[in-house]
């Protein structure tokens, strides 16, 4: 224990080395604008093609007005509430007006005064030059939480902006050859961008985002973990509405209405080429905390009919979770029946990792919680060169590395990070080390790969 304890140590300042020699962006204040007769603009968009595919042809759209609605708030304070939220209906309201594509997005809720620290922005990586890139912010974000919390809810003011709008400028997906529109209002961007960020955002074209199942819920927690850590009022009521909005588009991919959202049968998550199959163990995990989360935030704020919405939704939707896919040990990989829907995923508790690291009661029994971080310490971690390299994300139950695709072998250092710490919160103190020691060794000691 004390050798792994020593490496946590070491790792807990180095691995902070993405905050600022990964690439990153700090401004003082609002993103640069070019106005359409500036040279810089002028050259930016010189090779566009049709007029069709201009930019000035496009929009992007806000998706929801502002009201105040003080009624339920302590000391009559006011409160920033969607449209749809006003009413609690499902359905997104048609667009009214909208904005040139390139004019700047108008950062309604950005703040003056002490409260503005600016704008951030860190690349995903120097392979994958997208700006603040969203389903993978999800596990670094703690580090800016913990040491630079003003940015960290700068950045998911971004966000809930983001989540409002609509870009409907054409982009081509390179895995089916499919188009669509940039940015879907409702949907979590992936990412704010990599030539021009917070103003055209999805630079990844891999897969459609809006139709993957893991970003909105993934907003959602991150939203709710922040608004409980600072206890900032002001900022949750500010993101509010884009979280309404956010839960709201989700049901789209409830398509049996039992609560609980489905995969499509394409990789259709952070895993991009790990194809998911009917009800997932790692996005109905997600979207069972990111209820939970919802329904708490929602009481908080005082809206009291989307907290029992979601309290209700949460209910319905655990049992046909814990029934489609608890094998007794474990949470099966999804409730397909492809040769991998039982692979032990490192990442199946990921949404009961934002829980228990938001202060909200467990979303599962503890005994099965346990049982399946036991169960991934095991297969996934000591199965793996003894337990010296982390958490291979998937595991068959014959202890074999799943070979399904590139990435059901890898082993992902934030991920690993994130089991450690699931263990640690529920008492598994020793495997959560070894776990994590696994990261160390494989990548910082001298016997490792660094």
């Amino acid at each position: 224990m004390k050798n792994s304890q020593n490496g946590y140590k070491f790792t807990l300042f180095n691995e902070l080395y993405f905050l600022v020699a990964g690439g990153t962006v700090w401004t003082d204040g609002q993103p640069p604008a070019f106005s359409e007769t500036s040279p810089a603009y002028q050259h930016k968009h010189s090779k566009k093609g049709t007029k069709s595919e201009s930019v000035k042809d496009n929009h992007v759209k806000p998706a929801a007005e502002q009201v105040n609605d003080g009624d339920d708030l302590p000391n009559g304070e006011e409160r920033s509430v969607s449209m749809y939220a006003a009413v609690h209906g499902s359905q997104m309201p048609e667009q009214t007006s909208g904005l040139r594509s390139q004019e700047p997005i108008p950062y309604l809720l950005s703040k003056d005064g002490p409260e503005n620290v600016g704008k951030f922005l860190y690349l995903e990586g120097v392979e994958y030059i997208m700006w603040n890139t969203y389903d993978v912010h999800f596990y670094a974000s703690f580090a800016l939480l913990d040491l630079f919390p003003k940015i960290e809810l700068s950045i998911q003011r971004d966000f809930a902006d983001a989540v409002l709008y609509e870009d409907r400028r054409r982009v081509k997906f390179l895995a089916d050859g499919t188009s669509g529109i940039r940015k879907v209002k409702g949907a979590v961007p992936h990412d704010l961008g990599t030539h021009d960020p917070w103003h055209e955002m999805n630079a990844y074209n891999i897969h459609d985002t809006s139709k993957w199942k893991d970003l909105n819920p993934k907003f959602v927690l991150q939203v709710y973990r922040d608004f409980a850590a600072t206890g900032d009022m002001t900022f949750g009521r500010d993101v509010w509405p884009a979280v309404c909005a956010a839960m709201d588009y989700m049901d789209q991919f409830d398509r049996d209405c039992d609560g609980l959202i489905e995969n499509d049968g394409f990789p259709d998550q952070t895993y991009d080429a790990w194809t998911v199959h009917g009800i997932s163990a790692y996005c109905g995990g997600l979207w069972l905390a990111a209820l939970q989360a919802a329904a708490t935030m929602a009481h908080r704020l005082g809206d009291r009919p989307y907290a029992e919405k979601y309290k209700l939704k949460f209910m319905k939707a655990k049992a046909v979770y814990e029934a489609k896919l608890w094998n007794g040990s474990y949470f099966n990989y999804d409730s397909g029946t492809s040769s991998n829907s039982r692979s032990i995923q490192a990442d199946q508790l990921a949404g009961q990792w934002y829980a228990a690291s938001s202060g909200l009661p467990p979303i599962f029994d503890e005994h099965k919680i346990r049982s399946a971080l036991q169960k991934i310490f095991e297969f996934n971690v000591m199965k793996v060169k003894g337990g010296r390299m982390g958490a291979v994300n998937g595991m068959t139950p014959k202890g074999k590395v799943d070979e399904t695709c590139m990435q059901s072998r890898e082993i992902w250092t934030g991920v690993t990070y994130g089991v450690a710490a699931n263990m640690l919160l529920h008492g598994m103190e020793h495997q959560g080390f070894i776990t994590a020691e696994g990261i160390f060794l494989a990548g910082w000691s001298e016997d490792g790969y660094g």
